[in-house]
């Protein structure tokens, strides 16, 4: 069978980003909450806080560090696979990915040593300042490359000049129509997998180890946390859903499984198995009408199918359709969870019910797997245009022979892998470690073994002998 070099090139830069985009909505989720933690213990000293901050600070600098890793590839893989791509649109995608080099990365870059190290150097507020300063570094992070990445999808504020996209307007570049949609969904997005994360954990440590105050506490607060946000992005994603509707009717259409041109009152499909050859879906298992009331906030109303487009501008239907379905399962799934809690807490049950506690501690990936549905929603549903209705994918690929890619392809399955097992042993090394002791901690900030001690004390010495 012969190779396909524009095949081969997607779906590296598929399961690249997808190595990538795993670890910015872990980062984004535990940076917050690290500035959280901390200030409330600035707050009320409560050391469980401080213990929360402290434990929870080197599992986000290893989950940082390989978003930063995995990140610098895929710049690359512009230029190297797609080519054409980057000398079209260069002008409007590479200020906005500069834009987040020097307004995120940077600020990121400058206060993280102090956030992770800097706890016996600087003072406490100054600490607590450079780690809000992290926390809205990636939050900066996710707006510049969410900006980015929507123009793609509904592009504004341009000109095409001899075949090159030109800048007009950069607020209609930076805020196009599915922007504040897409960023305010991703944000949410990020905050819950970090929430989630950490519930998971913390109910864990809360059935296998001695830590039960900190994990308590933990438990608590993402529940809490959870109660709030998963319904939000429920809200936000219905949102979404009708802005997809306004700007991408066939990426909706492949999202909800609906093939004739046009259907009145068209069904919500629970299930079914999309068949793109029939054009057809099999085995649909519905629920009448209610797709176009969600959509259209009327029974019988009107939705594009997939069939008013020709074949070849249809995305790959079953990839999107059931990508759907995993992310609103996940997201179902973590309101149940939420709900359940507050029910638990208000019984007051919620530490002793070990079927919950058993059952939270398995959804630490949760997050993670609905960001990746929803990727797959959204990039997959966008194809076969690379930038929607003016520049398809095959269009754009870089003339590379097919073999060169999949040698590159294949090297960086290997890599990444080893790489991903590396940081889930960490990982795992971390959680099983615990978290400081209350002893450990008041030592680490004034006993003689802390870092930094040492100079401090000499300065103290060299003032009361009279010295500058």
């Amino acid at each position: 069978m012969e190779l396909d070099a524009a095949l081969l090139s997607r779906l590296q830069f598929a399961f690249t980003v997808s190595f990538h985009i795993i670890f910015p909505s872990v980062t984004i989720g535990l940076a917050t909450l690290i500035a959280i933690w901390e200030g409330l213990w600035l707050k009320t000293r409560n050391p469980v806080y401080l213990q929360l901050a402290k434990f929870w600070i080197k599992p986000f600098a290893i989950t940082f560090g390989m978003g930063v890793v995995s990140g610098i590839v895929l710049s690359y893989e512009f230029g190297t696979n797609f080519s054409e791509f980057s000398r079209i649109t260069g002008a409007v995608l590479g200020p906005l990915m500069a834009y987040e080099v020097l307004t995120a990365f940077f600020l990121e870059a400058g206060f993280l040593g102090i956030m992770l190290f800097g706890w016996q150097r600087v003072g406490p507020r100054l600490h607590f300042f450079a780690t809000v300063v992290v926390a809205v570094g990636t939050w900066i992070s996710a707006f510049w490359i969410i900006a980015a990445n929507s123009w793609m999808h509904t592009p504004a504020g341009y000109a095409i000049v001899d075949g090159v996209f030109h800048v007009k307007s950069w607020w209609e570049v930076i805020f196009n129509p599915s922007m504040p949609y897409r960023f305010s969904h991703m944000l949410l997005a990020a905050f819950i997998t970090g929430t989630f994360v950490v519930l998971a954990t913390s109910a864990w440590q809360l059935l296998h180890t001695e830590h039960k105050a900190m994990a308590r506490k933990g438990l608590s607060m993402t529940l809490w946390l959870a109660l709030i946000l998963t319904p939000l992005q429920a809200y936000v994603g219905d949102l979404h859903g009708l802005n997809v509707k306004e700007h991408q009717p066939v990426k909706l259409a492949a999202m909800e499984g609906i093939w004739p041109e046009r259907e009145a009152g068209a069904p919500l499909l629970l299930f079914a198995i999309p068949d793109r050859a029939a054009e057809k879906n099999h085995f649909e298992i519905a629920i009448p009408k209610l797709a176009s009331l969600i959509l259209t906030h009327d029974p019988d109303g009107e939705l594009m199918g997939l069939k008013a487009v020709p074949a070849d501008e249809r995305p790959n239907v079953a990839v999107v359709f059931f990508s759907f379905r995993i992310m609103v399962g996940i997201g179902m799934l973590m309101i149940l969870v939420a709900v359940t809690g507050a029910y638990l807490r208000w019984r007051g049950t919620l530490y002793q019910s070990r079927w919950f506690l058993t059952a939270c501690s398995y959804l630490a990936p949760g997050g993670i797997i609905a960001v990746l549905a929803g990727w797959y929603v959204v990039e997959v549903g966008r194809q076969p245009w690379l930038v929607q209705g003016l520049v398809r994918t095959i269009e754009v690929v870089s003339p590379l022979p097919a073999e060169r890619v999949l040698f590159s392809l294949t090297l960086f399955v290997l890599t990444y892998s080893l790489l991903f097992g590396v940081y889930l042993y960490f990982m795992r090394k971390l959680i099983r470690k615990g978290p400081p002791s209350p002893e450990q901690l008041q030592q680490q900030l004034i006993g003689v073994k802390a870092a930094g001690y040492a100079a401090a004390l000499a300065k103290q010495i060299k003032a009361a002998q009279g010295y500058n």
